[in-house]
């Protein structure tokens, strides 16, 4: 079957990219199943062990712990963080670099592009925090970036 527009021969590149996605998408679906499956047999194995104890357990009243967020930091450790590098900075910084203070600090991977961007948001969210505190200012640098010193 033809797509509108396609190229002779039946190529088109979107098609070759989005059967690529399509892909990788099935791939992690495959692997996520594959460890969900690893869960629930855990799971599985901890609740026999209650009942080896109380055999009478209703382990379904037990309550589901919330899964702590990728890279989670301590309550104030970001603000510390944030702060920390305002402080031994030499003049403003950008929210970016902040982010790789806060990473170097954190031992987390500067090359790695998702956990540099939550990174980035999470500072920023400390940014606006503090600015609305009143600890720290912004101040214009190069061109359209936004810089940020202590008060």
């Amino acid at each position: 079957m033809a797509v509108r527009g396609s190229r002779p021969g039946g190529f088109h590149p979107v098609l070759g990219r989005k059967r690529h996605k399509r892909a990788e998408i099935a791939g992690q679906i495959e692997h996520t199943q594959g460890e969900l499956l690893k869960l629930v047999r855990s799971l599985d194995a901890v609740d026999s062990a209650i009942r080896i104890f109380d055999p009478m357990a209703d382990v379904g009243e037990i309550g589901n712990r919330q899964y702590p967020p990728l890279h989670a930091a301590f309550h104030g450790e970001m603000m510390r963080f944030v702060l920390g590098a305002l402080r031994v900075g030499d003049g403003p910084l950008t929210s970016r670099e902040i982010a790789d203070h806060v990473m170097v600090g954190r031992g987390l991977d500067k090359d790695e592009p998702k956990v540099a961007q939550m990174i980035r948001k999470r500072v920023g969210a400390c940014l606006w925090k503090s600015k609305q505190a009143g600890n720290v200012r912004e101040m214009r640098v190069e061109g359209d970036l936004k810089g940020w010193v202590r008060n």
